[in-house]
């Protein structure tokens, strides 16, 4: 158990700083890393996936308020985005945390490993659309929201690997979209959190400490990592080079993805 709750506050450290870096919530670290700490303390398998997403979104909530605290500071946040796309953000993972409990463990890890691959390699290419266009209206961006919210719902992340895309190519500029995608992550996660706490309120097998498919210890370990690191990264993401720190950022995905895989074939 000690080692499992080192492992936590690692995960936290690293997910924390991505976070106010990149406008992540982390959550594509936390995943994986959360499987291996369930496997280690011998968690259910068919419960597994389940409680790594519901955990990871849960601690979205505290290391977003960091990071967006530290990037509004810095005039980074357009509030009124935030205020226009929370609704479909909100309601899109709410129903997609619901549906998630219907969806089996390995099925789960699938939709994980394929997104974290077409993020590492968005980022690697340096993919993104043109910036040639406004962003929509109130309608359009809770379409938007709430389509963000249906995945990021289903692989346990704050959604800004699709929001700060989303943004950019609507001629927002990348700081400020970074900025902006941790205060749209603090929804999801409160929404996502919630979802799987509902879903998983009648799971049997859980492990002590569960709250639905939220595993307390975990979020406790890893918060209290993350919460001051999401500062750090946030004073970094103004100035480092955020290209090299992306592609580092990639690599990893890659070696976590890969390594999830291995152990599904």
């Amino acid at each position: 158990m000690l080692e499992a709750i080192l492992a936590c506050l690692a995960v936290g450290v690293v997910a924390g700083f991505l976070a106010g870096l990149l406008g992540v919530g982390g959550g594509l670290v936390i995943v994986p890393a959360l499987l291996w700490v369930f496997h280690w303390v011998g968690v259910a398998p068919e419960h597994q996936q389940h409680l790594a997403i519901g955990t990871s979104l849960a601690t979205i909530i505290f290391t977003g308020a960091a990071s967006v605290r530290a990037h509004a500071q810095k005039g980074a946040v357009r509030w009124d985005i935030v205020r226009q796309i929370s609704l479909g953000i909100v309601l899109g993972t709410f129903i997609g945390a619901q549906i998630a409990a219907w969806i089996s463990a390995v099925h789960l890890k699938w939709l994980f490993i394929i997104f974290a691959y077409v993020i590492a390699a968005q980022m690697l290419l340096d993919l993104k659309p043109k910036p040639t266009r406004q962003l929509p209206n109130v309608l359009g961006m809770n379409l938007v929201g709430s389509g963000i919210g249906l995945l990021s719902s289903w692989v346990g992340i704050g959604g800004g690997s699709l929001s700060v895309p989303f943004m950019t190519a609507c001629n927002v500029p990348v700081k400020t979209a970074i900025g902006t995608s941790s205060a749209i992550g603090i929804p999801i996660a409160i929404a996502g959190a919630l979802g799987f706490i509902v879903s998983g309120w009648s799971a049997q097998q859980l492990p002590s400490g569960s709250l639905g498919f939220v595993y307390l210890p975990a979020l406790l370990g890893i918060v209290l990592a993350s919460f001051p690191m999401a500062k750090v990264g946030a004073a970094a993401a103004h100035r480092l080079p955020v290209p090299v720190l992306k592609k580092c950022f990639a690599a990893l995905l890659i070696v976590l993805a890969s390594k999830m895989l291995i152990s599904l074939l």
